[in-house]
C-alpha cells in the first residue's frame, strides 16, 4: 500500500514500513554485500520478502513522479525525466511493477515490443522489476533482447557472440600487446574491440596505442574496432593530435556525484560523442562510444545519497548508469561485474545474481549489453563461478565477453575470461563471431597472420 511517501506491507502478522522510494527498492533487493556495508539492506529474509510485495504492487507511473536522486541536484535524474518517451510507455502505464514482470515473460512481450518499449521505461522501473526475478527470469526475458550496433563489425546479431581482446601489459609494452593480440586473433577474439587498459593515462601513449593496433588493422585487414581505454579527456587529446581513434570509452556511473568523481558530466561526453562521429571511421556503421559500468561504483565514490538523504542501493544506480549511456547511442557497453571487489559483490553468487541483473536491464532499456565476467583476488569466487555465469550470459543473449590471456589480466590484477572461454560459449551454444570477422577467419589474410605469427614482435609496427 501506498501514501505520499512511505509504503508498507504486512507478512504474517506483522507490518513492515518502508520510507520512501529509495527505502523501498534498497530493502526489496535480493543480498549483497555492498547494500550491507551501505547500511540500508534488508535486515532479514522476510523484511526483504515484505518489500519487494510492496514494490511489486506499485504502479509504473509512480516512478515517473518520485525520483530516488532529485530532479533539482542530480543531472542524471534530469536526464531520465527529460527524455522520457510518454508513447513508448503508454502500452504497459497502467500496469505495476509485478504485472510488468508478468508480461516480460509472457509471449505477448516479443522482440519487437520490447524494443519500441525502451525508451518508455526509466531505469528505476526496470531495476525494480529485476528485484522481483529468479535468475531464469532475467535470462529468458533479456534472450527476446536484441540491440544491434555496427561500426567495422557487427555486434548483438542473433546466433552471434562477439569477444574483446584484452591485451593489456603492466609496462605498455609492444611486444608483449602484440603477443596478446595474435592469440586473440588466432583464437577468434576481438570482434567486439581489441581494447587496451593503459598503463601510461597520457595522450602521447594513447595515440602510440591507437597507432600500433591501426597500422596491424590495416596491414592484415582485419575488420575491427580499437580502443585505448584512458580517460576520455586523453582520448580526446590523443584524437585532436591526429591518432586513429576508433571507439571512444569511459567509465560512467548513476548519478552526477559519482561522474564528477570520474571527472565527467553529460556535457563533456557529448562532445566527445560528436568529435567521434566527425572522424567517420566506421565502415559499417557509426556507433563510437564505449562505456564500462560497475555495482558499487556510486558507493565506492560516497555518491549513492538520494532523496532525503537516504542512501541508494548500488543495483538501482547502477541501472541509472545506462540512463547516461544510451543517450550516445553507444557501440559496446558492459558491466565489469566483479572487478570493484566483494565489498561489493562479495562471492560466486552474488556476482552472478549482479550480472544476469545488469545484462537484463540494460537490455530492457535498450543497450548493447556485454559483461566482464570477472572477480577480483580476494572475493570468495573462482573460475567455476565464471564459468557458471558465462554459461548463462550466453544462454541470455550478451552481446560480447572479455578475451583476457589465461583469463588473467596481468595489468589490472584480476581475473576475466579467456579465449578458449569465447570458443567454449560458441561451440557449446552454436554461437558464431560478428559476421564480417567471420568472414575473415575464413579468409586469406587471417592465413597470411597465421604464417607470420612465429615472430609476433614483428607485427605492430607504428
Amino acid at each position: 500500500m501506498l501514501n505520499a511517501m512511505s509504503f508498507a506491507h504486512t507478512v504474517g502478522n506483522i507490518r513492515h514500513h518502508f520510507p520512501g522510494l529509495p527505502t523501498l527498492l534498497a530493502k526489496a533487493t535480493p543480498e549483497r554485500s555492498g547494500d550491507i556495508l551501505a547500511g540500508i539492506a534488508a535486515k532479514s529474509a522476510e523484511e526483504r520478502v515484505a518489500a519487494q510485495c510492496a514494490l511489486a504492487d506499485l504502479p509504473l507511473q509512480h516512478f515517473l513522479n518520485d525520483q530516488v536522486v532529485p530532479y533539482e541536484t542530480d543531472e542524471v535524474t534530469r536526464l531520465i525525466i527529460d527524455t522520457h518517451n510518454a508513447k513508448a510507455f503508454a502500452p504497459v502505464q497502467s500496469l505495476t511493477v509485478g504485472e510488468l514482470r508478468n508480461w516480460l515473460l509472457s509471449d505477448e512481450a516479443t522482440p519487437e515490443r520490447l524494443a519500441a518499449l525502451a525508451p518508455g521505461l526509466t531505469p528505476e522501473m526496470a531495476a525494480a522489476v529485476s528485484k522481483l526475478m529468479r535468475l531464469q527470469d532475467l535470462i529468458v526475458a533479456a534472450a527476446k533482447i536484441r540491440v544491434v550496433t555496427r561500426f567495422r563489425t557487427t555486434v548483438g546479431l542473433p546466433g552471434r557472440l562477439s569477444a574483446r581482446l584484452q591485451p593489456n601489459h603492466p609496462t605498455d609494452d609492444p611486444a608483449g600487446i602484440a603477443a596478446s593480440i595474435l592469440d586473440g586473433l588466432l583464437l577468434g577474439s576481438g570482434d567486439a574491440v581489441i581494447g587496451i587498459n593503459p598503463a601510461g593515462d597520457s595522450p602521447a601513449v594513447t595515440a602510440h596505442l591507437l597507432r600500433l593496433i591501426d597500422a596491424l588493422r590495416q596491414r592484415f585487414s582485419i575488420p575491427i574496432q580499437s580502443c585505448v581505454l584512458a580517460h576520455i579527456t586523453t582520448q580526446m587529446a590523443a584524437l585532436e593530435s591526429g591518432a586513429p581513434v576508433d571507439l571512444i570509452f569511459q567509465s560512467i556511473a548513476g548519478t552526477e556525484a559519482a561522474n564528477r568523481s570520474f571527472g565527467i558530466n553529460l556535457a563533456l561526453l557529448k562532445e566527445a560523442n560528436d568529435a567521434g562521429q566527425k572522424l567517420n571511421r566506421g565502415t559499417v556503421g557509426d556507433n563510437v562510444m564505449y562505456f564500462e559500468t560497475g555495482q558499487g561504483s556510486a558507493l565506492s565514490a560516497n555518491a549513492h545519497y538520494g532523496a532525503g538523504g537516504l542512501g541508494v542501493d548500488q543495483q538501482t544506480l547502477e541501472a541509472r548508469a545506462y540512463a547516461v549511456a544510451r543517450a550516445f547511442s553507444p557501440m559496446l557497453v558492459n558491466t565489469v561485474v566483479g572487478f570493484i571487489g566483494p565489498e561489493y559483490l562479495y562471492n560466486g553468487k552474488q556476482i552472478t545474481r549482479a550480472g544476469l541483473e545488469d545484462h537484463f536491464c540494460g537490455k530492457l532499456l535498450g543497450l548493447p549489453m556485454g559483461c566482464d565476467v570477472c572477480y577480483t583476488n580476494h572475493a570468495e569466487a573462482d573460475q567455476d563461478d565464471t564459468d557458471a555465469l558465462l554459461t548463462l550470459l550466453g544462454a541470455a543473449g550478451v552481446n560480447y565477453i572479455m578475451g583476457v590471456p589465461g583469463a588473467d589480466d596481468v595489468m589490472l590484477n584480476y581475473q576475466s575470461t579467456s579465449f578458449h572461454d569465447a570458443l567454449y560459449v560458441r561451440r557449446i551454444l552454436g554461437l558464431k563471431p560478428a559476421p564480417e570477422f567471420e568472414a575473415w577467419l575464413a579468409g586469406d589474410e587471417y592465413a597470411r597472420l597465421m604464417l607470420e605469427a612465429t615472430h609476433p614482435e614483428r607485427l605492430l609496427t607504428a
